[in-house]
């Protein structure tokens, strides 16, 4: 296949083609401009089809190859960045070259200068300062191959069988377990190895079996938690590659590439400074100094990976990735710390350590009564008869007898500690968890999970979050002149240098039939599409036109940014400036008008200018102003006083359309949305009443400028913080000050950010939510939870999961303590009465097992009611067992007492069955209450516990599980768990009454309880008697 090029200029053509051919691939360059021209009359841009004094280049294909795309392709590739991008990449460097391996590491001058600088570098990694790596497949796998992957070994997680391990460790069940081994050495040397063996090899089963199930959902958790931190860990880097910018996974950064710093991000990798302006880093995660350190390619060319970008830019050569970073054999060597636990963790072990002692106090005085009433002769047999013969007094009958009265009282102690609250604050944050990066929120604190269920206060950011990020140059002014119609060459080769240089984006396009590709920040990329569609701009000429001298990046406290560029044809040296409209025609004494003629800035045409941006920022557009300086010599410092204004240009950044639903929800759950935005206040003013943040019925609420709140006392802000709305032209430092007099106010404060700078407010708030998209690393790093598509309604989502994970571990409190409560009384007042408990060991560990590990899946994966939002913020010293559940679980713990006693002394002469039948009846009976009770706990406050029953998958699988295991135990594993067969009207019996207890779930729920804890209306009641 052949490609023709034509060179189309005034009156002349030149072919390389084929000589013989030139009529027919001139017929189709013709057809093309022909074409050209009518698509340009069609459309409503003005900028598809330009003139030019050059000429346009036309490639032209023969028809007869499929093939020729990928030749031009190749031929294109070939042409930009040569030959050597034709053809797989040779290093002319080693892996285990020991001074490039630890270049970085050991900051080895004489070997970079050996190898050439950071030009003779990327020359030896078949790299380039423009165009980067060429960034295939191949090309990167040969790279990942010969240097290795930007990876490092991680530990490997607990095995199944070390959580086994773990859960066995647990004292009362490894006394368990010596019972077991002394219940079955003694039962085969008095039954017989035939008969001897059930009871101690059941007691082995059952704790095996508790401790197994315990370790699957451990093992679960420990698995999701290790893939979310693994997900924490995967940011975004961006790399320049065939001469485009794009993002990759640091994971998938290679060596020979070119890596694009902007303030904020972290060094992914070590490297060499390739190019920039104004760079300096942050080294004290890897050298514990905290000053800051410039960056140049001369004195201190290195960059080791770990550390952050805290002003300027630039680009950085890779010179080494993974374990052969400083930072790799750090982490390398480095056990990811255990997670500690939250502050709920830690309340609920109070809770379970509480409840142990009651549980530790009632097992021994069962141990003392049912060892005085066995040797006294008052416990009996089925037949009646004295369990202690007096007669026959033998070492092995005391002995035995003892292991049997301590393995009952140790059974009750596993039975009462609730060991299952830790594992059910784990299983609801795991699934919570695993939900929320569904919900596109990423959690990096476990406690923030439960935080944000408390939270009352939220100050969020307006642009990406409160809007949809997505900026369009809507309005144009040259000086007074609005979208003049003709606008001379020297303002727009100015507008051009402003737009084009003084900027963190970039312009890349493939070849003239493609569309530009442009990549920054929204408003970079908005202001570079306006320049290139509106002003045709040429990005490629503008750079090869000028030379960049100083950088002035920008940042949230001037709010602008500046650059110095010297023209390479002239040598005219230009300060240009670009930011906040008011703020760049503050330091503005002149203007330009379209004609290009330079006018005083007198006092009436500044009030004209002011007008201007104050009717587009009361429109909600966002306000940029260029301004420029012609000056003398090359400062260091870029001159910002007596600048001339070029224009304004007013972008457009939607309300995304579900925030206004979003910030009702908040209003209606209690909750106070604060808007912190660097906008001028006109503009934030009609954001905020765009997305319902402020109306004109809200007489209290305040809207104010970050210059008027510093100005205050630390009394006056705390005075009115709470009517504050929305902080307009706010500085971070405003933004932490906000949140500081809040949490005085005793608010629970979420904050969002993107910017470095945020940083403090992040951390200083009880949450901290850093954006996904937009945030730097420095901020996401500050944040317990990154909002990964940057939206405010997924901070509501936050809020609403958080309420989720407290109002499930309620309800299985509620759950797991009416067990208690009734297991524990029954067991108790049975043995003082009886001399013998109704349930035995096996079954009291079967009955552990479903309130424990069973019962925390069940109801600890619930996800959120819409009823949870029309509730108060849960406060942070709310009781962790309210009125409400105290009612709940005192009339259920004393319908089953009641029940199950008169079972206990009562069943047999009524249903006429065998006392081992009675056994079975009461333990089936019991287990069932539980079952039916799981429906119960589902709901605290509201009496329709099925509500959303058949959506929770989870809980109908345990349900149904639990059933189908009881089943089993009763009618199978008689001689195991020590049952015995019943029949179909004894199991209707077992059932009616476990199902008595949801209409008394019900209507209990009638009666009405105070708002306070119990605990304040006791200490009250307390003082006045």
């Amino acid at each position: 296949m052949e490609c023709a090029d034509y060179l189309i200029e005034v009156g002349r053509m030149a072919t390389v083609a084929d000589p013989l051919r030139w009529t027919k691939q001139w017929r189709k360059a013709t057809n093309v401009i022909r074409t050209c021209h009518r698509l340009a009359r069609l459309t409503l841009s003005r900028a598809i089809l330009r003139r030019t004094g050059s000429y346009v280049e036309i490639k032209i294909h023969d028809e007869t190859d499929g093939d020729c795309d990928t030749g031009a392709a190749a031929a294109a590739s070939t042409s930009r960045y040569g030959d050597a991008y034709a053809a797989p990449a040779e290093f002319s460097v080693a892996a285990d070259d020991e001074g490039f391996r630890r270049l970085v590491k050991d900051k080895r001058h004489d070997s970079f200068r050996r190898l050439g600088g950071a030009a003779g570098i990327a020359s030896a990694l078949a790299s380039d300062a423009e165009a980067g790596i060429r960034g295939d497949d191949s090309d990167v796998r040969r790279r990942r191959e010969a240097f290795g992957g930007n990876t490092y070994p991680r530990r490997k997680p607990k095995g199944f069988w070390t959580h086994v391990w773990d859960a066995l460790n647990d004292v009362f069940l490894l006394v368990l377990l010596v019972c077991a081994a002394v219940s079955l050495g003694f039962g085969i040397k008095e039954h017989g190895l035939k008969d001897g063996w059930y009871d101690g090899v059941s007691i082995f089963l059952a704790v095996f079996l508790v401790a197994a199930v315990s370790a699957i959902s451990n093992h679960g958790q420990a698995r999701r938690f290790d893939r979310l931190a693994t997900e924490s860990d995967n940011i975004a880097v961006a790399v320049v590659r065939g001469g485009r910018r794009q993002e990759v996974s640091i994971f998938d950064v290679v060596v020979g590439d070119v890596v694009v710093l902007n303030i904020g991000d972290v060094v992914p990798a070590d490297g060499v400074f390739f190019q920039g302006h104004a760079l300096q880093v942050d080294e004290s995660s890897t050298t514990g100094e905290p000053h800051p350190v410039d960056v140049d390619a001369e004195k201190s060319p290195f960059l080791a990976s770990g550390v952050k970008v805290i002003d300027g830019y630039g680009h950085m050569l890779v010179t080494a990735v993974g374990t052969d970073t400083t930072w790799g054999e750090m982490m390398g060597s480095i056990t990811r710390e255990k997670t500690e636990p939250t502050p709920l963790q830690e309340r609920l072990e109070g809770l379970t350590s509480s409840i142990g002692k009651v549980g530790i106090a009632v097992a021994v005085l069962v141990f003392a009564v049912l060892t005085a009433r066995h040797f006294t002769g008052s416990t009996r047999d089925e037949q009646g008869k004295p369990t202690f013969d007096r007669q026959h007094v033998t070492f092995n009958s005391v002995f035995t007898a003892l292991v049997g009265i301590f393995q009952q009282a140790i059974t009750i102690i596993v039975v009462a500690i609730p060991e299952g609250l830790p594992l059910a604050v784990t299983l609801t944050l795991a699934f919570s968890m695993k939900r929320m990066v569904k919900e596109h929120a990423l959690v990096r604190t476990l406690s923030a999970c439960e935080t944000m269920g408390s939270v009352t206060a939220i100050c969020t950011d307006k642009t990406g979050t409160l809007t949809l990020n997505q900026m369009k140059v809507t309005e144009f002014w040259v000086g007074t002149d609005h979208r003049p119609k003709e606008i001379t060459g020297t303002v727009v080769s100015l507008l051009h240098q402003g737009a084009g240089l003084n900027t963190t984006g970039s312009v890349y396009k493939p070849n003239n039939a493609s569309p530009p590709e442009i990549s920054g920040s929204p408003t970079e990329k908005a202001l570079l599409s306006w320049a290139v569609e509106e002003l045709s701009m040429d990005a490629d000429a503008l750079k090869r036109s000028c030379k960049v001298l100083h950088v002035e990046a920008f940042n949230s406290d001037k709010k602008r940014s500046g650059v110095m560029i010297m023209d390479n044809a002239t040598g005219a040296v230009t300060a240009h400036w670009k930011g906040a409209a008011e703020m760049v025609l503050a330091s503005c004494s002149a203007y330009v008008g379209s004609d290009g003629a330079a006018r005083e800035l007198e006092a009436g045409k500044r009030r004209k200018l002011e007008e201007i941006i104050s009717e587009m920022a009361a429109a909600s557009l966002r306000c940029i102003a260029f301004a420029y300086k012609h000056v003398d010599g090359e400062d260091s410092k870029i001159d910002d006083e007596g600048l001339t204004l070029l224009g304004f240009v007013g972008l457009k950044d939607p309300c995304r359309p579900e925030v206004r639903t979003a910030i009702e929800a908040c209003t209606k759950a209690g909750v106070a949305v604060k808007m912190v935005t660097g906008d001028n206040i006109l503009t934030a003013r009609a954001i905020a009443m765009e997305c319902g943040i402020i109306s004109n019925s809200d007489r209290d609420a305040i809207v104010i400028e970050g210059q008027e709140f510093r100005a205050m006392s630390p009394q006056e802000q705390l005075d009115i913080v709470d009517r504050i709305r929305v902080m307009a032209r706010s500085l971070p430092m405003d933004k932490l000050v906000l949140v500081q007099r809040l949490k005085q106010r005793g608010h629970v404060v979420a904050v969002t950010g993107d910017g470095t700078n945020d940083a403090p407010a992040l951390k200083e708030a009880d949450v901290g939510l850093s954006m996904g998209i937009q945030g730097t690393e420095v901020a996401k790093e500050s944040s317990d939870i990154v909002i990964m598509n940057d939206n405010f309604d997924t901070v509501v989502t936050a809020t609403r999961w958080g309420r989720c994970v407290f109002n499930n571990i309620q309800k299985f409190i509620q759950f797991q303590l009416t067990v208690n409560v009734a297991a524990l009384i029954i067991n108790f007042v049975s043995a003082l009465t009886s001399g013998k408990m109704p349930l035995s060991t096996v079954q009291l560990l079967w009955v552990n097992l479903i309130m424990d590990t069973m019962g925390a899946l069940a109801l600890a994966t619930d996800t959120p009611t819409k009823g949870l939002m029309r509730r108060p913020p849960i406060g942070r010293t709310a009781p962790l067992i309210s009125n409400a559940m105290w009612r709940n679980l005192a009339a259920q713990a004393a319908f089953q007492v009641a029940v199950l006693l008169a079972l206990q002394y009562r069943g047999r002469e009524i249903f006429g069955v065998s006392e081992k039948a009675n056994g079975t009846m009461i333990f089936n009976a019991f287990v069932l209450c539980q079952v039916f009770n799981e429906f119960n706990a589902r709901e605290i406050e509201r009496r329709n516990v099925f509500a959303g029953v058949l959506r929770n998958k989870m809980f109908l699988g345990i349900i149904a599980v639990t059933i189908a295991m009881q089943v089993l135990m009763v009618e199978l594993l008689t001689r195991f768990a020590g049952t015995q067969r019943l029949g179909l009207p004894q199991w209707g019996v077992c059932v009616a009454i476990a199902a008595m207890s949801w209409p008394i779930g019900w209507a209990v729920k009638f009666i009405p309880v105070p708002e306070r804890p119990l605990r304040q209306i006791l200490a009250t009641r307390r003082k006045l008697f």
